[in-house]
Protein backbone atom coordinates (compact mmCIF):
# COMPACT_ATOMS: atom_id res chain seq x y z
CA UNK A 1 0.00 0.00 0.00
CA UNK A 2 1.44 3.35 -1.00
CA UNK A 3 1.87 6.08 1.57
CA UNK A 4 1.20 9.78 1.13
CA UNK A 5 2.79 13.15 2.03
CA UNK A 6 1.19 16.42 3.04
CA UNK A 7 1.52 19.46 0.71
CA UNK A 8 -0.09 22.40 2.44
CA UNK A 9 -3.42 21.03 3.67
CA UNK A 10 -3.70 18.47 0.93
CA UNK A 11 -2.40 14.93 0.92
CA UNK A 12 -0.08 14.12 -2.00
CA UNK A 13 -0.29 10.69 -3.50
CA UNK A 14 2.94 8.69 -3.34
CA UNK A 15 3.93 8.09 -6.94
CA UNK A 16 5.66 4.95 -8.21
CA UNK A 17 8.82 4.90 -10.30
CA UNK A 18 6.77 4.18 -13.44
CA UNK A 19 4.44 7.10 -12.72
CA UNK A 20 7.40 9.43 -12.16
CA UNK A 21 8.89 8.31 -15.45
CA UNK A 22 5.70 9.42 -17.22
CA UNK A 23 5.82 12.97 -15.83
CA UNK A 24 6.62 15.19 -18.82
CA UNK A 25 4.40 18.25 -18.36
CA UNK A 26 6.50 21.35 -17.47
CA UNK A 27 6.21 22.40 -13.82
CA UNK A 28 6.57 21.03 -10.27
CA UNK A 29 5.22 17.51 -9.66
CA UNK A 30 5.20 16.48 -6.01
CA UNK A 31 5.79 12.74 -5.70
CA UNK A 32 4.68 12.09 -2.13
CA UNK A 33 6.13 9.94 0.70
CA UNK A 34 8.54 12.75 1.73
CA UNK A 35 6.98 16.18 2.24
CA UNK A 36 8.11 18.77 -0.31
CA UNK A 37 9.86 16.36 -2.69
CA UNK A 38 9.04 17.14 -6.29
CA UNK A 39 10.19 16.43 -9.81
CA UNK A 40 10.69 19.69 -11.70
CA UNK A 41 10.15 19.44 -15.47
CA UNK A 42 11.60 22.26 -17.55
CA UNK A 43 10.01 23.41 -20.84
CA UNK A 44 13.00 21.85 -22.59
CA UNK A 45 12.05 18.47 -21.15
CA UNK A 46 14.98 18.28 -18.72
CA UNK A 47 13.95 16.93 -15.30
CA UNK A 48 15.51 17.34 -11.85
CA UNK A 49 14.64 16.78 -8.20
CA UNK A 50 13.64 19.64 -5.87
CA UNK A 51 13.07 19.51 -2.11
CA UNK A 52 10.89 22.41 -0.92
CA UNK A 53 11.44 23.12 2.78
CA UNK A 54 11.00 25.87 5.35
CA UNK A 55 14.13 27.06 7.16
CA UNK A 56 13.82 29.73 9.85
CA UNK A 57 10.35 30.55 8.51
CA UNK A 58 11.52 31.01 4.92
CA UNK A 59 10.59 28.72 2.06
CA UNK A 60 13.67 27.31 0.29
CA UNK A 61 14.10 25.00 -2.67
CA UNK A 62 17.03 22.59 -2.67
CA UNK A 63 18.26 20.78 -5.77
CA UNK A 64 18.90 17.05 -5.32
CA UNK A 65 20.21 16.20 -8.80
CA UNK A 66 18.92 15.37 -12.23
CA UNK A 67 16.50 12.63 -13.18
CA UNK A 68 16.95 9.79 -14.12
CA UNK A 69 20.61 9.85 -12.92
CA UNK A 70 19.16 10.29 -9.43
CA UNK A 71 16.39 7.73 -9.10
CA UNK A 72 13.15 8.17 -7.20
CA UNK A 73 14.46 5.98 -4.37
CA UNK A 74 17.71 7.98 -4.15
CA UNK A 75 15.81 11.28 -4.13
CA UNK A 76 13.53 10.11 -1.30
CA UNK A 77 16.47 8.85 0.77
CA UNK A 78 18.35 12.12 0.34
CA UNK A 79 15.21 14.17 1.10
CA UNK A 80 14.71 12.30 4.39
CA UNK A 81 18.32 12.96 5.42
CA UNK A 82 17.99 16.68 4.74
CA UNK A 83 14.67 16.99 6.57
CA UNK A 84 16.25 15.24 9.56
CA UNK A 85 19.08 17.80 9.55
CA UNK A 86 16.58 20.67 9.42
CA UNK A 87 14.59 19.15 12.31
CA UNK A 88 17.87 19.10 14.30
CA UNK A 89 18.46 22.79 13.69
CA UNK A 90 20.99 22.41 10.87
CA UNK A 91 20.79 24.55 7.75
CA UNK A 92 21.96 22.26 4.89
CA UNK A 93 21.69 25.08 2.35
CA UNK A 94 23.98 27.28 4.43
CA UNK A 95 26.42 24.39 4.87
CA UNK A 96 26.46 23.77 1.13
CA UNK A 97 27.08 27.48 0.45
CA UNK A 98 29.98 27.53 2.93
CA UNK A 99 31.47 24.36 1.44
CA UNK A 100 31.33 25.87 -2.04
CA UNK A 101 32.95 29.08 -0.83
CA UNK A 102 35.71 27.09 0.86
CA UNK A 103 36.26 25.08 -2.32
CA UNK A 104 36.49 28.26 -4.40
CA UNK A 105 39.02 29.67 -1.92
CA UNK A 106 41.06 26.48 -2.06
CA UNK A 107 41.04 26.42 -5.85
CA UNK A 108 42.00 30.08 -5.98
CA UNK A 109 44.97 29.37 -3.74
CA UNK A 110 45.95 26.07 -5.36
CA UNK A 111 48.76 25.84 -7.91
CA UNK A 112 49.66 22.96 -10.12
CA UNK A 113 53.21 21.66 -10.25
CA UNK A 114 53.58 23.11 -13.75
CA UNK A 115 52.51 26.52 -12.50
CA UNK A 116 55.03 26.25 -9.68
CA UNK A 117 57.78 25.49 -12.20
CA UNK A 118 57.02 28.74 -14.00
CA UNK A 119 56.90 30.67 -10.74
CA UNK A 120 60.17 29.14 -9.54
CA UNK A 121 61.97 29.94 -12.80
CA UNK A 122 60.69 33.53 -12.70
CA UNK A 123 61.70 33.93 -9.05
CA UNK A 124 65.25 32.83 -9.89
CA UNK A 125 65.43 34.64 -13.20
CA UNK A 126 68.69 36.38 -12.31
CA UNK A 127 70.32 33.17 -11.10
CA UNK A 128 70.61 31.38 -14.42
CA UNK A 129 74.04 31.44 -16.02
CA UNK A 130 72.34 31.79 -19.41
CA UNK A 131 68.93 31.28 -21.05
CA UNK A 132 69.99 27.79 -22.15
CA UNK A 133 70.47 26.73 -18.51
CA UNK A 134 66.98 27.94 -17.64
CA UNK A 135 65.54 26.09 -20.63
CA UNK A 136 67.35 22.89 -19.64
CA UNK A 137 65.59 23.07 -16.27
CA UNK A 138 62.21 23.53 -17.89
CA UNK A 139 62.76 20.83 -20.51
CA UNK A 140 63.85 18.20 -17.98
CA UNK A 141 60.87 18.85 -15.73
CA UNK A 142 58.42 19.06 -18.63
CA UNK A 143 59.69 15.84 -20.22
CA UNK A 144 59.81 13.58 -17.18
CA UNK A 145 57.74 15.17 -14.39
CA UNK A 146 55.10 16.94 -16.46
CA UNK A 147 53.19 13.87 -17.69
CA UNK A 148 52.98 12.45 -14.15
CA UNK A 149 52.58 15.38 -11.75
CA UNK A 150 52.45 18.49 -13.95
CA UNK A 151 48.70 18.95 -13.61
CA UNK A 152 48.45 17.99 -9.93
CA UNK A 153 47.79 20.47 -7.16
CA UNK A 154 51.25 20.90 -5.69
CA UNK A 155 49.78 20.48 -2.20
CA UNK A 156 48.75 16.92 -3.06
CA UNK A 157 52.12 15.67 -4.34
CA UNK A 158 53.48 12.86 -2.15
CA UNK A 159 56.39 10.42 -2.14
CA UNK A 160 54.55 7.98 -4.39
CA UNK A 161 54.17 10.64 -7.08
CA UNK A 162 57.86 11.53 -6.98
CA UNK A 163 58.85 7.87 -7.21
CA UNK A 164 56.53 7.40 -10.17
CA UNK A 165 58.52 10.11 -11.95
CA UNK A 166 61.99 8.89 -10.97
CA UNK A 167 61.87 5.11 -10.93
CA UNK A 168 61.42 4.56 -14.70
CA UNK A 169 64.70 6.39 -15.47
CA UNK A 170 66.69 5.92 -12.25
CA UNK A 171 68.76 3.02 -13.61
CA UNK A 172 68.78 3.80 -17.33
CA UNK A 173 69.32 7.58 -17.19
CA UNK A 174 70.84 7.98 -13.75
CA UNK A 175 72.57 11.31 -14.30
CA UNK A 176 69.38 12.83 -15.71
CA UNK A 177 67.30 11.31 -12.90
CA UNK A 178 69.60 12.73 -10.22
CA UNK A 179 69.33 16.22 -11.72
CA UNK A 180 65.57 15.79 -12.08
CA UNK A 181 65.14 14.82 -8.42
CA UNK A 182 67.04 17.90 -7.32
CA UNK A 183 64.95 20.13 -9.54
CA UNK A 184 61.68 18.65 -8.29
CA UNK A 185 62.91 19.20 -4.73
CA UNK A 186 63.70 22.84 -5.50
CA UNK A 187 60.28 23.52 -7.02
CA UNK A 188 58.47 21.84 -4.11
CA UNK A 189 60.60 23.76 -1.60
CA UNK A 190 59.59 26.99 -3.33
CA UNK A 191 55.93 25.93 -3.16
CA UNK A 192 56.21 25.22 0.57
CA UNK A 193 57.85 28.55 1.34
CA UNK A 194 55.29 30.36 -0.82
CA UNK A 195 52.46 28.73 1.16
CA UNK A 196 51.07 26.41 -1.51
CA UNK A 197 51.90 23.19 0.35
CA UNK A 198 52.81 22.00 3.84
CA UNK A 199 54.98 19.33 5.41
CA UNK A 200 58.24 17.63 4.46
CA UNK A 201 59.54 17.76 0.91
CA UNK A 202 58.77 14.35 -0.67
CA UNK A 203 61.66 14.74 -3.14
CA UNK A 204 64.38 15.23 -0.51
CA UNK A 205 67.24 12.74 -0.70
CA UNK A 206 69.07 12.47 2.62
CA UNK A 207 67.30 10.21 5.07
CA UNK A 208 64.37 9.86 2.70
CA UNK A 209 64.54 8.89 -0.98
CA UNK A 210 67.98 7.40 -0.39
CA UNK A 211 66.12 4.66 1.50
CA UNK A 212 63.90 3.95 -1.52
CA UNK A 213 66.26 4.35 -4.47
CA UNK A 214 69.68 2.87 -5.20
CA UNK A 215 72.69 5.10 -4.67
CA UNK A 216 73.47 6.72 -8.04
CA UNK A 217 77.17 5.95 -7.69
CA UNK A 218 76.36 2.26 -7.47
CA UNK A 219 74.37 2.08 -10.68
CA UNK A 220 75.55 4.89 -12.89
CA UNK A 221 78.30 4.24 -15.37
CA UNK A 222 80.58 7.21 -15.78
CA UNK A 223 80.20 8.25 -19.38
CA UNK A 224 83.13 10.25 -20.72
CA UNK A 225 82.83 12.32 -23.84
CA UNK A 226 83.96 10.06 -26.69
CA UNK A 227 87.48 11.22 -27.50
CA UNK A 228 89.79 10.67 -30.45
CA UNK A 229 92.98 8.77 -29.51
CA UNK A 230 95.76 11.34 -29.70
CA UNK A 231 97.83 9.22 -32.09
CA UNK A 232 95.03 9.60 -34.68
CA UNK A 233 94.82 13.37 -34.33
CA UNK A 234 97.19 14.34 -37.15
CA UNK A 235 95.29 12.32 -39.73
CA UNK A 236 92.03 13.73 -38.44
CA UNK A 237 93.32 17.32 -38.70
CA UNK A 238 94.44 16.64 -42.27
CA UNK A 239 90.90 15.51 -43.12
CA UNK A 240 89.39 18.44 -41.26
CA UNK A 241 91.53 20.90 -43.25
CA UNK A 242 89.77 19.68 -46.40
CA UNK A 243 86.31 20.47 -44.99
CA UNK A 244 84.67 23.71 -46.06
CA UNK A 245 82.58 26.10 -43.98
CA UNK A 246 82.63 28.19 -40.84
CA UNK A 247 81.81 25.16 -38.68
CA UNK A 248 84.91 23.31 -39.86
CA UNK A 249 87.16 26.28 -39.09
CA UNK A 250 85.54 26.71 -35.69
CA UNK A 251 86.18 23.04 -34.91
CA UNK A 252 89.80 23.41 -36.04
CA UNK A 253 90.26 26.45 -33.78
CA UNK A 254 88.56 24.61 -30.90
CA UNK A 255 91.08 21.77 -31.18
CA UNK A 256 94.11 24.05 -31.52
CA UNK A 257 93.14 26.02 -28.40
CA UNK A 258 91.76 23.06 -26.36
CA UNK A 259 88.81 25.33 -25.59
CA UNK A 260 85.18 24.49 -25.02
CA UNK A 261 82.97 24.77 -28.09
CA UNK A 262 80.75 27.41 -26.49
CA UNK A 263 83.77 29.61 -25.82
CA UNK A 264 84.80 29.35 -29.47
CA UNK A 265 81.34 29.87 -30.92
CA UNK A 266 80.90 33.04 -28.88
CA UNK A 267 84.39 34.39 -29.57
CA UNK A 268 84.66 37.96 -30.89
CA UNK A 269 87.44 39.79 -32.69
CA UNK A 270 87.58 42.20 -29.76
CA UNK A 271 88.83 39.34 -27.56
CA UNK A 272 91.78 38.64 -29.86
CA UNK A 273 95.16 40.38 -29.77
CA UNK A 274 96.82 39.14 -32.97
CA UNK A 275 100.10 40.93 -32.28
CA UNK A 276 100.48 39.51 -28.77
CA UNK A 277 99.03 36.16 -29.80
CA UNK A 278 96.47 36.21 -26.96
CA UNK A 279 92.78 35.37 -26.76
CA UNK A 280 91.16 36.78 -23.61
CA UNK A 281 87.78 35.21 -22.82
CA UNK A 282 85.57 37.27 -20.46
CA UNK A 283 84.50 35.62 -17.22
CA UNK A 284 80.81 35.71 -18.12
CA UNK A 285 81.49 33.32 -21.01
CA UNK A 286 83.55 30.90 -18.95
CA UNK A 287 82.18 27.88 -17.09
CA UNK A 288 83.95 28.92 -13.85
CA UNK A 289 83.01 32.61 -14.41
CA UNK A 290 86.67 33.66 -14.32
CA UNK A 291 88.45 35.45 -17.16
CA UNK A 292 90.65 33.04 -19.10
CA UNK A 293 93.68 33.90 -21.23
CA UNK A 294 94.61 31.58 -24.10
CA UNK A 295 98.05 31.86 -25.72
CA UNK A 296 97.58 31.31 -29.46
CA UNK A 297 99.97 29.16 -31.46
CA UNK A 298 101.15 30.23 -34.91
CA UNK A 299 98.72 27.73 -36.42
CA UNK A 300 95.79 29.25 -34.51
CA UNK A 301 96.86 32.76 -35.52
CA UNK A 302 97.21 31.75 -39.18
CA UNK A 303 93.71 30.29 -39.07
CA UNK A 304 92.30 33.53 -37.65
CA UNK A 305 94.09 35.67 -40.26
CA UNK A 306 92.60 33.52 -43.02
CA UNK A 307 89.02 34.21 -41.91
CA UNK A 308 86.88 36.97 -43.41
CA UNK A 309 85.58 39.66 -41.06
CA UNK A 310 81.86 40.23 -41.51
CA UNK A 311 81.06 41.43 -38.00
CA UNK A 312 82.21 41.16 -34.41
CA UNK A 313 81.80 37.39 -34.20
CA UNK A 314 84.76 35.35 -35.38
CA UNK A 315 82.58 32.37 -36.30
CA UNK A 316 79.19 33.82 -37.24
CA UNK A 317 76.15 31.64 -37.75
CA UNK A 318 73.74 31.60 -40.65
CA UNK A 319 71.59 34.28 -39.02
CA UNK A 320 73.08 37.75 -39.02
CA UNK A 321 74.62 38.72 -35.70
CA UNK A 322 74.13 35.26 -34.22
CA UNK A 323 76.89 32.73 -33.41
CA UNK A 324 77.03 29.19 -34.71
CA UNK A 325 74.54 26.81 -33.09
CA UNK A 326 75.82 24.25 -30.59
CA UNK A 327 75.23 21.52 -33.20
CA UNK A 328 77.28 23.13 -35.96
CA UNK A 329 80.59 21.62 -34.87
CA UNK A 330 78.98 18.23 -34.26
CA UNK A 331 77.54 18.41 -37.77
CA UNK A 332 81.09 18.72 -39.13
CA UNK A 333 82.03 15.47 -37.37
CA UNK A 334 78.99 13.78 -38.86
CA UNK A 335 79.87 14.95 -42.38
CA UNK A 336 83.31 13.45 -41.80
CA UNK A 337 81.70 10.17 -40.79
CA UNK A 338 82.98 10.49 -37.23
CA UNK A 339 79.87 9.85 -35.14
CA UNK A 340 82.12 7.91 -32.76
CA UNK A 341 83.67 11.04 -31.23
CA UNK A 342 82.46 14.32 -29.74
CA UNK A 343 83.66 17.90 -29.95
CA UNK A 344 84.21 18.09 -26.20
CA UNK A 345 86.24 14.89 -26.38
CA UNK A 346 89.14 16.74 -28.04
CA UNK A 347 89.89 18.30 -24.65
CA UNK A 348 90.47 14.76 -23.38
CA UNK A 349 92.64 14.08 -26.42
CA UNK A 350 94.72 17.14 -25.51
CA UNK A 351 95.03 16.07 -21.89
CA UNK A 352 96.00 12.49 -22.77
CA UNK A 353 98.63 13.76 -25.20
CA UNK A 354 100.06 16.19 -22.64
CA UNK A 355 100.21 13.50 -19.94
CA UNK A 356 101.74 10.77 -22.09
CA UNK A 357 103.85 12.65 -24.65
CA UNK A 358 105.14 15.72 -22.80
CA UNK A 359 106.85 16.67 -19.54
CA UNK A 360 104.67 19.69 -18.83
CA UNK A 361 103.52 19.84 -15.18
CA UNK A 362 99.86 18.93 -14.63
CA UNK A 363 99.09 22.42 -13.31
CA UNK A 364 100.14 23.91 -16.67
CA UNK A 365 97.86 21.49 -18.53
CA UNK A 366 94.96 22.06 -16.15
CA UNK A 367 95.28 25.81 -16.51
CA UNK A 368 95.34 25.47 -20.29
CA UNK A 369 92.02 23.64 -19.97
CA UNK A 370 90.67 26.37 -17.65
CA UNK A 371 89.82 23.79 -15.01
CA UNK A 372 88.80 25.03 -11.58
CA UNK A 373 91.46 24.46 -8.93
CA UNK A 374 89.92 22.61 -6.01
CA UNK A 375 92.92 22.51 -3.66
CA UNK A 376 93.20 25.94 -1.98
CA UNK A 377 96.93 25.60 -1.30
CA UNK A 378 97.60 24.69 -4.92
CA UNK A 379 95.35 27.51 -6.06
CA UNK A 380 97.37 30.00 -4.05
CA UNK A 381 100.62 28.63 -5.47
CA UNK A 382 99.26 28.87 -9.00
CA UNK A 383 97.92 32.38 -8.73
CA UNK A 384 99.79 33.38 -11.89
CA UNK A 385 98.49 32.23 -15.23
CA UNK A 386 101.78 30.54 -16.30
CA UNK A 387 101.31 32.22 -19.65
CA UNK A 388 104.77 31.55 -21.11
CA UNK A 389 104.74 27.89 -20.14
CA UNK A 390 101.29 27.54 -21.61
CA UNK A 391 102.42 29.32 -24.78
CA UNK A 392 105.11 26.67 -25.28
CA UNK A 393 102.59 23.94 -24.49
CA UNK A 394 100.13 25.18 -27.10
CA UNK A 395 102.90 25.56 -29.69
CA UNK A 396 103.91 21.93 -29.14
CA UNK A 397 100.25 20.90 -29.34
CA UNK A 398 99.84 22.69 -32.66
CA UNK A 399 102.96 20.99 -33.94
CA UNK A 400 101.57 17.62 -32.87
CA UNK A 401 98.25 18.40 -34.58
CA UNK A 402 100.21 18.93 -37.80
CA UNK A 403 101.84 15.50 -37.73
CA UNK A 404 100.44 12.22 -38.99
CA UNK A 405 101.39 8.92 -37.37
CA UNK A 406 102.53 6.14 -39.67
CA UNK A 407 101.71 2.47 -39.24
CA UNK A 408 105.13 2.06 -37.62
CA UNK A 409 104.31 4.57 -34.97
CA UNK A 410 106.57 7.27 -36.42
CA UNK A 411 105.17 10.70 -37.14
CA UNK A 412 105.58 12.72 -40.31
CA UNK A 413 104.87 16.41 -40.92
CA UNK A 414 101.41 16.85 -42.40
CA UNK A 415 102.83 18.43 -45.54
CA UNK A 416 104.65 15.13 -46.28
CA UNK A 417 101.31 13.34 -46.60
CA UNK A 418 100.05 15.66 -49.33
CA UNK A 419 102.45 14.45 -52.02
CA UNK A 420 100.92 12.13 -54.54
Amino acid sequence: MSSSAVRGRHKVKSLTAIEVQRLTTPGMHFVGEVAGLALFVKPTGARSWILRVSIAGKRRDMGLGGYPDVTLADARRRARELREQIDNGIDPIGQRREARAALRATLAKAMTFNQCIDAYLDAHNESWSNPKHRQQWRNTLATYAGPVIGGLDVAQIEVGHVLKVLQPIWSEKTETAVRLRGRIESVLSWATTAGYRMGENPARWKGHLQNLLAMPTKIAKVEHHAALPYRELGAFMADLAKMQGVGARALEFTILTAARSGEVRGATWGEIDLEAGIWTIPGERMKAKNEHTVPLSDAALDLLRSLPRSGDLIFPGARSGRPLSDMSLTAVLRRMGRDDITVHGFRSTFRDWAAEQTAYPSEVVEMALAHTIINKVEAAYRRGDLIEKRRRLMADWAKFCATVATTTGKVLPMRSTKAG
